[in-house]
């Protein structure tokens, strides 16, 4: 038994976990629900009818009926619109809900999520928060009477092709990253060079698919975060990276790449060990 590939078999038994993690994250309603890619926060969404006119009767009707602090009008108007607080993007679904016990963080109270409800599962789904918006919206509402950014959604729909590339690449990455592990065990008893070779190319794919994966989510959160940072301030909506998702993704990846460089010193290893039989059973021939 090799008890130095223990090491690389531990590290691929992690990256599988954490590669799976990432993929199921919140899949059902409880489960790493802060292993979100991004988050779309809506909450303050509504403060754009304090602050300028709208031609939709509807939403005069709004902006006049509702009275109290500035807080209480903007958590109205959500409600009446028929948002939730925030939309959070993972890899198969996306999950809303409400900031309790308030959306706005003060000294005595810090909201944090209450997701209500999970979309269904779907291989090579795609976040696409303007049509979310869009659907949940009051009858009789559009979102461009809401004044929102045509921008945020030309940045949405340029990331959908990387979207499902990015799905594609996380089940390559996990597949290779399963693999590893059960060639690691074969690796641990046995001490072939032949054996080292061939964990070494399946830590290698593994760790090229999951860095590709992990590459794309960091860039498409990115580019949604910058495009709402910019576009959407001013109707009152901002977003963020999750930052849970990103450290598991590149855990993993880091992960796959140490144990694709132990299984290049097991290789050298071994030979070194076969080269050293060889000159011992020539000396002992002499």
């Amino acid at each position: 038994m090799r008890f130095t590939a223990l090491f690389p078999f531990l590290c691929a038994v992690a990256a599988f976990v954490l590669s799976l993690l990432c993929i199921f994250a919140g899949s059902k309603r409880g489960f790493l629900e802060n292993a979100d890619i991004l988050t779309l926060n809506t909450s303050m969404f509504g403060e754009i009818l304090l602050n300028s006119s709208s031609s939709s009767s509807f939403l005069s009707t709004i902006a006049g009926d509702i009275k109290g602090d500035v807080n209480g009008v903007i958590n109205d108007v959500a409600k009446e619109l028929n948002i939730h607080d925030f939309y959070s993007a993972y890899i198969l679904d996306y999950c809303e809900g409400y900031y309790t016990p308030t959306a706005v963080s003060n000294k005595t109270e810090h909201p944090s999520k209450n997701v209500t409800n999970c979309s269904n599962h779907t291989a090579l789904f795609h976040f696409d928060p303007t049509a979310i918006l869009q659907s949940e919206l009051r009858t009789g509402i559009n979102l461009s009477e809401l004044h929102w950014p045509s921008e945020i959604k030309d940045a949405v729909t340029a990331i959908e092709v990387a979207s499902k590339a990015m799905f594609v690449c996380y089940c390559i990455g996990a597949a290779f990253a399963g693999l590893a592990f059960l060639g690691a065990i074969f690796g641990l008893l046995s001490g072939s060079r032949l054996s080292s070779f061939l964990n070494f190319f399946l830590d290698l794919v593994a760790f090229l698919a999951l860095g590709i994966a992990s590459a794309i989510s960091t860039a498409i959160a990115t580019k949604v975060v910058n495009a709402v940072h910019k576009f959407g301030t001013d109707i009152g909506i901002t977003a963020y990276k999750g930052k849970v998702f990103m450290g598991m993704t590149w855990a993993a990846t880091a992960l796959m790449l140490l144990a694709s460089l132990a299984w290049i010193f097991e290789c050298c290893l071994g030979r070194k060990k076969q080269t050293s039989y060889m000159k011992e059973g020539k000396t002992g021939r002499r």
